[in-house]
């Protein structure tokens, strides 16, 4: 079973080269387009950059790997879980609309490379099934479940927390994960309460923005 990332396709003038992905940690060095805003980013995704394609590796890899691990509850089959979804969404690129989150689309894709891994690897489980490999409830093999989109909704905002400004994520932590008051916080931090209602109002407009994707009332 191979691990390298991304070293075949079935797309021959679009082949990435990416970091070799033996271990089941993502590669920690900095890509060369780290810079660049998600939509910059997309875009440059999109028109077959293969600078951002490695980029996009560095950011969504581990939530990705994460994302496999919990179905499939083997590293190295993670890991290659992870590699097809990658040569997947470089197949695909030319069609990714710019305007949609980078991040729920990578994982809508590696939840089904992880399916196919485990169907493949269907053998080496035994008589298990997919659902009591992850711990899911259907027997259908689904795309997903309950339990792992409160996985990835909980990554989702932990992501979105750490885009926050520090000052502005201090008080949206107080108040949500402490139960503080903003007159409390006030006290806690030494800022007036006006203060307080600013940067909370302001955090959540920018989480608003950030976590819009998993609205799921439209």
């Amino acid at each position: 079973m191979g691990t390298n990332m991304l070293t075949e396709s079935a797309a021959p003038t679009r082949t990435p080269h990416l970091t070799s992905c033996t271990s089941t940690r993502p590669p920690l060095a900095p890509s060369p387009v780290a810079c660049d805003t998600g939509a910059q980013l997309a875009e440059r995704f999109r028109q077959g950059d293969e600078a951002a394609l490695v980029a996009i590796y560095h950011r969504h890899s581990s939530c990705m790997f994460t994302t496999a691990m919990y179905r499939l509850k083997d590293p190295e089959l993670a890991a290659e879980a992870v590699q097809q979804a990658f040569i997947q969404a470089w197949q695909a690129a030319a069609s990714f609309q710019t305007s949609r989150e980078m991040r729920p689309w990578l994982r809508t894709i590696v939840r089904r490379t992880a399916v196919d891994t485990f169907r493949r690897e269907r053998p080496h489980f035994g008589h298990l099934s997919l659902d009591v490999v992850s711990n899911g409830s259907n027997p259908e093999l689904p795309v997903t479940d309950p339990e792992l989109e409160k996985l990835d909704t909980v990554l989702e905002v932990r992501s979105a927390l750490s885009r926050l400004r520090p000052e502005d994520r201090q008080v949206i932590q107080l108040t949500y994960y402490h139960g503080y008051t903003q007159r409390e916080i006030s006290r806690k931090l030494g800022i007036a309460v006006g203060t307080v209602n600013n940067r909370i109002t302001r955090a959540r407009r920018h989480l608003t923005v950030l976590l819009r994707h998993l609205d799921t009332s439209a």
